[in-house]
């Protein structure tokens, strides 16, 4: 590994703690505040980033994240413009990575060279394609690695022993575990199930792990960060986005702030998880 991913994940090992990983959805509800929340996550306590780009037929999310995604297209959002979104950032923090997570068909209509080339200039660190199995990941993946940027392999609960070699000899930067076998934001995978799932995945690669999708809760997270190298939340930082929201779906003065205040509640979880005694 090199780059802002390796560096960052370098830095917390020797802290001692895993990573926080929120998620928002580029231009939701509106690009003014979607900027806002991204530029804010750093000093909220985000140790990376992850990105949504707005497509119309997120097959993985749930509910919560397919209704950010309609908001972000209704708003005017593009791949283009999440690309702007990271460049625009990178004027103010040249450190904190920047992770993107779509699916392939934007990509593709953008070309994927094109796409790889943009994103690393604009500041983009490395991509989840949450469509894209191994078998076809040479669509895109010789394109990553001609500019040094990382592809994120999606490892699921249903991945087998078999296969899962295979999978993560592709993968940069660190592995997704995803926790649940489903769509996202619907249910918490347990503490033994996580407990049981990721020494399997160590056992395969000296990636870190990460854990998303259910990871929801303070306790969630705080497990998840005792267990691996990296928790990501998405769906219930969405939420408070969206509950946020005027009876005409615009955000209002404290949106932002609502999201980046739970951003520092996540963080104190994760920074505090190694450090506490779990209940017996």
């Amino acid at each position: 590994m090199s780059g802002r991913i390796a560096a960052r994940f370098a830095q917390l090992k020797l802290e001692g703690r895993a990573a926080l990983i929120p998620f928002l959805e580029a231009y939701d509800p509106d690009l003014t505040t979607s900027t806002a929340i991204l530029h804010g996550m750093p000093a909220a306590g985000a140790d990376l980033i992850e990105i949504g780009i707005p497509f119309t037929d997120p097959a993985a999310d749930g509910p919560v994240i397919q209704a950010a995604g309609l908001r972000a297209l209704k708003a005017g959002g593009t791949l283009s413009g999440t690309l702007a979104m990271v460049r625009n950032f990178r004027k103010t923090d040249s450190t904190t990575p920047i992770v993107l997570m779509g699916y392939f068909n934007p990509i593709l209509a953008y070309g994927p060279e094109k796409f790889c080339t943009d994103a690393q200039a604009d500041g983009v660190d490395g991509f989840i394609v949450v469509d894209m199995p191994m078998e076809e990941a040479d669509n895109l993946l010789p394109h990553i690695a001609s500019v040094g940027l990382d592809l994120i392999r999606l490892v699921a609960p249903t991945t087998t022993d078999g296969r899962l070699p295979l999978v993560v000899e592709q993968a940069g930067g660190f592995i997704y575990y995803v926790a649940i076998a489903g769509i996202t934001g619907t249910r918490s995978a347990t503490a033994g199930e996580l407990a049981a799932a990721i020494p399997r995945l160590r056992a395969h690669t000296t990636l870190p792990v990460a854990i998303g999708f259910g990871v929801r809760t303070l306790a969630q997270v705080s497990q998840a960060a005792r267990v691996a190298d990296a928790a990501v939340v998405a769906s219930v930082l969405i939420e408070t986005l969206a509950k946020s929201l005027d009876a005409d779906g615009r955000a209002r003065s404290d949106t932002a702030s609502l999201v980046l205040n739970q951003v520092r509640d996540l963080s104190l979880a994760v920074r505090s998880a190694r450090l506490a005694v779990p209940a017996v």
